[in-house]
């Protein structure tokens, strides 16, 4: 992963126009890798940089995510839409699995798998959990981005429909 985020007009533009896009969300638990799609995922402060991302609470993820504060976020792009169907899978294998076709690393912040080739790569610290309904909202610190730079149009889910093409 490259240099840790180092200002906030790195995380705005890392952000702006990939609230509603598709992430990849893993984290390590001991020597298991786990991860899922989100689509509730959105920039909730610039100072610090936090995110936050929904996790259904009866899941294992959220489960875990209560006992791993560092995880990371993969802002996928609009070709990589089997990926975000691997990781939105019900009974899916663990993100190891999931990921062995594809160009990955681990986050040397968080230990979780990062996919290589995305749009934004975020890894996270998670400060604050809030029950709301049947989910989870998981509220981090930003504490590095890397791909920011890239050019790519996000993935996005409308509708129970995955969108990649320009609008």
């Amino acid at each position: 992963m490259g240099d840790p985020l180092t200002g906030v007009t790195d995380f705005t533009e890392a952000l702006a126009g990939f609230a509603t896009g598709v992430v990849v969300l893993t984290v390590k638990d001991g020597r298991d890798d786990l991860g899922t799609t989100v689509t509730s995922f959105m920039s909730v402060s610039l100072e610090p940089p936090m995110v936050l991302a929904g996790v259904a609470s009866a899941s294992y993820l959220a489960e875990v995510l209560t006992r791993q504060d560092r995880w990371a976020a993969t802002v996928l792009g609009a070709g990589q839409r089997a990926l975000a169907g691997r990781f939105a899978a019900e009974g899916r294998p663990g993100a190891r699995i999931l990921l062995a076709s594809e160009p990955h690393h681990r986050g040397p912040l968080s230990d979780a798998l990062i996919v290589d080739e995305a749009v934004a790569a975020l890894e996270c610290e998670t400060r604050q959990r809030i029950e709301a309904g049947d989910h989870t909202l998981f509220v981090a610190e930003v504490l590095s981005a890397d791909y920011i730079a890239r050019r790519q149009t996000p993935l996005i889910r409308v509708n129970s429909a995955y969108l990649g093409a320009r609008w």
